[in-house]
């Protein structure tokens, strides 16, 4: 099935975006992910979206869903931030910083940028990362709040100094 066919499948705020609607999907995106929900997440996708995360190239909502069931059976308790950098009428580009430990108990902050391009139903069709692992010290972590979404009070990336 193509985006195409998918007309009747809006997802809020739709391009063209202005400031206030990219920093919307941004938060939204950024909530959902924090849900550590694989199926919630890959609604936000074409079901044949594309995605660049790494080495890895999924393409459509069940090669999303393996892939994010993969993902955080390994960054266990992850706890992702994205703050939009820029927006034109159907793209959005973000950074992001999560942290997250493996099995073995070693914590990492891993920093990133995204771009992201919206067919007109507001699903995400091309989804392109880049990422980058660093190990910090338990001690050093700077995301704190229970598991799902980071609480309207806390602090975004720039308000940290990430």
């Amino acid at each position: 099935m193509s985006s195409a066919d998918n007309i009747s499948e809006n997802r809020p705020p739709l391009p063209p975006f202005t400031h206030e609607t990219a920093v919307q999907k941004v938060r939204m995106a950024e909530d959902a992910w924090n849900s550590r929900d694989p199926q919630r997440v890959s609604l936000a996708y074409t079901p044949d979206s594309r995605w660049r995360n790494r080495a890895e190239f999924p393409v459509g909502r069940s090669e999303i869903v393996e892939f994010l069931t993969r993902k955080w059976s390994r960054e266990l308790d992850y706890r992702l931030i994205k703050e939009l950098w820029a927006f034109t009428e159907n793209r959005i580009a973000v950074r992001f910083a999560y942290e997250w430990h493996d099995d073995a108990g070693n914590w990492f902050r891993s920093y990133g940028n995204e771009n992201w391009e919206f067919n007109p139903q507001g699903l995400m069709q091309v989804r392109f990362a880049s990422i980058n692992d660093r190990p910090i010290r338990q001690a050093d972590r700077k995301f704190h709040w229970p598991q799902g979404p980071r609480p309207l009070d806390h602090p975004g990336l720039s308000e940290l100094g990430l």
